[in-house]
């Protein structure tokens, strides 16, 4: 079965990763590549680069035919497929992960084979083939699928993760993974960003049309466990100053401090915590009922609705005045940009 093109969209990814069966990661879209940006991106799985493909020329980068110890690579060799596998590339490589059942079956299965079976047991994997295709645009037509030409538009995702203390550009048209070097594993984004922006330089006298997008833990999930353990800490420093024991602290993110000032000092400083936390979970919320809106219309299939709303329309005649009224609509707005060009050269 083919696959099909799907948007590169933050939300339609993380839906994605979690229909394959991945628990506890999101994704996100990267807009600038500061320290603070990545600081807050923490913790870091990995990026998923977007750019409109353009045959390169040799490069000097390390690249290793037979794959690298520890490293998961796969070859491309199914078309429209390699948002997707830059995906499961970059959760094939972070053991910190919980993979599902699935992914965790696919790896045992292929991480002894080489790159071009891998990417051939990819592209046949019915579970994350399904859940890629689930994406697919409705077409009121099948038309037939067709090589890309020099002249189409053309958009290559690569992956970039850090494995073993090492960091590596994972780009599926390559034989092997793309050694970038050695890294801090907690600031292993150091590496990388010499790298994409070095992509970008490459192209951008031409294109400016790049997504960066990262993989990271299920914000949702870690703001919830932020507002429990600030109310698991209230609870606990209000029972040590009413001197009552045996209070379960095994949840808090650091110990409470002996001292009766000090306890009252962090309980006076867990309101803005709790009342940030509480923002960032509402935002969290709300983005991702965003998400879920948006992918149901993507999703859907609006063609028989249309059809049958024109169908009732020409029934009732009411479609020719609807045509005519279009047409005059458009013939006006036509007017007014003539105009305005006309007075903008006068």
């Amino acid at each position: 079965m083919s696959w099909c093109t799907i948007e590169s969209d933050p939300g339609v990814f993380t839906e994605l990763i979690a229909e394959i069966g991945v628990k506890g990661v999101q994704v996100e879209e990267v807009y600038d590549m500061e320290d603070a940006t990545f600081t807050n991106l923490n913790p870091l799985h990995g990026m998923i680069f977007l750019f409109k493909w353009q045959k390169e020329a040799n490069g000097s980068e390390v690249v290793l035919d037979q794959g690298a110890p520890g490293v998961f690579f796969a070859k491309q060799v199914i078309d429209n497929a390699c948002a997707t596998q830059a995906i499961v590339s970059v959760l094939m490589n972070r053991p910190s992960i919980e993979l599902g059942p699935e992914l965790t079956t696919f790896k045992s299965f292929a991480q002894d084979l080489p790159p071009d079976m891998r990417g051939l047991a990819i592209g046949n994997s019915a579970q994350i083939r399904n859940a890629h295709n689930s994406f697919a645009r409705p077409e009121p037509f099948a038309f037939e699928s067709k090589q890309a030409t020099e002249e189409d538009d053309v958009y290559h995702f690569i992956g970039y993760v850090p494995v073993n203390g090492k960091v590596y550009e994972l780009d599926g048209l390559k034989e092997g993974p793309v050694l970038l070097g050695e890294c801090d594993m907690d600031k292993w984004h150091e590496v990388a960003r010499p790298a994409i922006q070095a992509r970008m330089g490459r192209y951008s006298a031409k294109e400016i049309r790049f997504t960066l997008l990262a993989l990271t833990q299920d914000r949702l999930q870690a703001n919830e466990k932020r507002v429990s353990q600030i109310a698991s800490k209230r609870l606990a420093i209000q029972a040590r100053l009413e001197g009552k024991e045996g209070m379960d602290t095994t949840d808090l993110d650091d110990t409470l401090p002996e001292d009766m000032e000090d306890l009252l000092e962090l309980l006076e400083g867990l309101d803005d915590k709790e009342e940030e936390a509480k923002r960032d979970l509402q935002q969290e919320k709300a983005k991702r009922a965003a998400w879920k809106v948006e992918n149901v219309r993507r999703k859907h299939n609006y063609i028989p609705f249309i059809f049958n709303l024109l169908k009732e329309l020409a029934g009732a005649d009411k479609l020719k005045g609807l045509v005519e009224a279009g047409k005059k609509a458009g013939a006006e707005r036509a007017e007014r940009v003539k105009a305005s060009a006309a007075k903008a050269k006068a």
